[in-house]
């Protein structure tokens, strides 16, 4: 029987330190993706409140702890760190903890890394602590989460990770170039 040896998605890719900037993988134990069933909202609130949280309205995440429920798209959202106990009873439940990783994104500059590369406003007036958005990194689909002032967590396909990694490389140097001048 073949021995096969684990590795992270991020393998040999991370950790990035550049300038002010680190970029880690910050992929966590599971991911589950959660989309109630019409008319099951009220019961999939319920079973996450159980848990510390609150159905995310959009564009938002609701954390306790370690666990995050990050909004993903209309009536979906990513439970981070968590078993879905409970939700069964009224959300379709995919577990895509092997699909997906978690990049962490961390530095004074790390909104102005983000913004060559996604069509969004970052400043944190409009895109505060606990904002999250279904958007393109690239011509990558990413789910961008600002954890804090500073940090952003980006979940993207798994299959994409080097080419995730190139890109936000390629920013945290062009921020870093430009600080020097």
């Amino acid at each position: 029987m073949a021995n096969l040896i684990a590795k992270s998605a991020s393998d040999g890719l991370l950790p990035l330190t550049i300038g002010g900037l680190s970029l880690t993988d910050a992929t966590p134990a599971r991911i589950t993706a959660i989309a109630p069933w019409p008319g099951k909202g009220k019961a999939t609130g319920a079973a996450l409140k159980k848990l510390g949280l609150d159905w995310p309205a959009a564009n938002r995440a609701a954390s306790s702890g370690k666990t995050l429920c990050v909004w993903s798209g209309r009536a979906q959202a990513f439970l981070i760190n968590a078993a879905p106990d409970g939700l069964d009873r009224g959300a379709a439940l995919t577990d895509i903890s092997d699909g997906w990783v978690a990049l962490a994104l961390d530095g004074v500059a790390a909104g102005a890394a983000l913004a060559r590369l996604v069509p969004l406003d970052l400043g944190v007036s409009a895109f505060p602590q606990g904002a999250s958005a279904r958007t393109s990194l690239g011509h990558m689909q990413v789910l961008l989460h600002r954890s804090g002032a500073d940090h952003f967590t980006l979940f993207v396909f798994r299959s994409m990770i080097k080419t995730a990694v190139h890109e936000i490389e390629s920013a945290m140097k062009a921020v870093a170039a430009r600080a020097r001048v």
